[in-house]
């Protein structure tokens, strides 16, 4: 058994990575105790999750297994010694909870995003002080995350974390959830004592990209990783892609590099922007490649219809609106001009 981590403390001088696992849902007592058991084995598993409400999209599917899995979570938390923390959405989900002891809540991104159910969870929690992790909606709206925050506040609630597990996007892939890196980024910037775990199984949404996602988000200073395992996740009832077994999440940690943790002074503010420079301009190439493809396949269309290369017209129209909308995003002209006239002219070498 482990001697129990103390989250309170860990909020208050978040100095080592903290490492959250479980599975995404708690769906048996054998299945979450089999998990539960061989996370405690790895030293560097801090805390233990796991789903008993969850919200579909759609009805019919599994919503979780419900009070009856708190009592279990309770039993296997004693055994081991791991803390153990679960998803609240509604009043009646924080009574539940507070009576089985849990150790930490956290609010999920759909309920984060509705400013009234989020009051409700604050009012309920008044007078308590649990540790609260609140992840972040799931619009790219970082005032609405602040929001969130600021409401437990309000309720008397100091052990805030936030939990960063990517934005819906039609344009994420490869991720489920696009991680715009430049949010939590700035979350930090704007509150620099609220701690900020990665949740990189809802961000990646597949077992593939697990790692390169967590130390991405290793290299850009995250005080913890949550991740979710299950004992077999093939036979999950819930996001079976994206969990993996206790075997492999050890390999997975026995491979990233884990950053000492730094102070927020000006030169920690400074590494975490240049790498998130770093990583727009590898978005960047990424998209010049993606684009230069389409311009080659235009060009084939071009000669296969004898329509000339350049449409002048089309071409005059695009950089018009290109440089508007630049001004509006704060861009100079002079850059936004420059910068399409090297893709434009890339665009037509190709399609030559």
């Amino acid at each position: 058994m482990k001697d129990s981590f103390d989250i309170k403390k860990w909020i208050e001088n978040p100095d080592e990575l903290l490492l959250i696992a479980g599975p995404c849902s708690v769906e048996s007592k054998e299945q979450i105790f089999d998990t539960a058991e061989k996370l405690s084995e790895l030293h560097q598993v801090k805390v233990l999750r796991g789903g008993i409400w969850k919200p579909r999209t759609r009805p019919n599917g599994f919503e979780g297994i419900g009070e009856e899995g708190l009592p279990w979570m309770q039993e296997i938390s004693q055994e081991t010694g791991l803390p153990f923390m679960t998803e609240v959405a509604t009043p009646e989900h924080v009574e539940l909870a507070l009576k089985y002891n849990v150790d930490a809540l956290w609010i999920g991104a759909r309920t984060v995003a509705n400013p009234f159910s989020v009051q409700q969870l604050a009012d309920a929690l008044q007078g308590t002080d649990i540790p609260i992790f609140i992840k972040n909606p799931i619009a790219a709206d970082i005032k609405l995350w602040l929001g969130a925050f600021e409401r437990f506040y309000s309720s008397g609630l100091r052990h805030l974390v936030a939990i960063h597990r990517g934005f819906q996007d039609v344009n994420a892939a490869p991720y489920r959830n696009n991680p715009r890196w430049e949010i939590p980024i700035e979350l930090r910037r704007k509150n620099p004592e609220i701690p900020i775990i990665t949740d990189i199984s809802h961000i990646c949404g597949c077992r593939n990209i697990l790692q390169q996602t967590a130390q991405k988000a290793l290299d850009l200073a995250t005080n913890g990783l949550m991740i979710e395992s299950h004992c077999n996740p093939n036979c999950a009832l819930t996001d079976a892609e994206q969990q993996i077994t206790p075997d492999n999440l050890k390999s997975m940690l026995s491979e990233l590099i884990i950053h000492k943790s730094k102070s927020n002074n000006a030169d920690f503010l400074l590494q975490e922007l240049r790498t998130q420079i770093d990583n727009i301009d590898d978005e960047l190439l990424q998209l010049l490649a993606r684009r230069s493809e389409i311009s080659s396949k235009i060009g084939v269309i071009k000669k296969e219809n004898n329509l000339t290369v350049l449409q002048l017209d089309r071409w005059n129209s695009i950089l018009s609106n290109h440089i508007e909308r630049g001004k509006k995003l704060g861009l100079k002209e002079e850059l936004v001009k420059e910068i399409y006239e090297l893709i434009h002219k890339d665009s037509i070498d190709r399609q030559l």
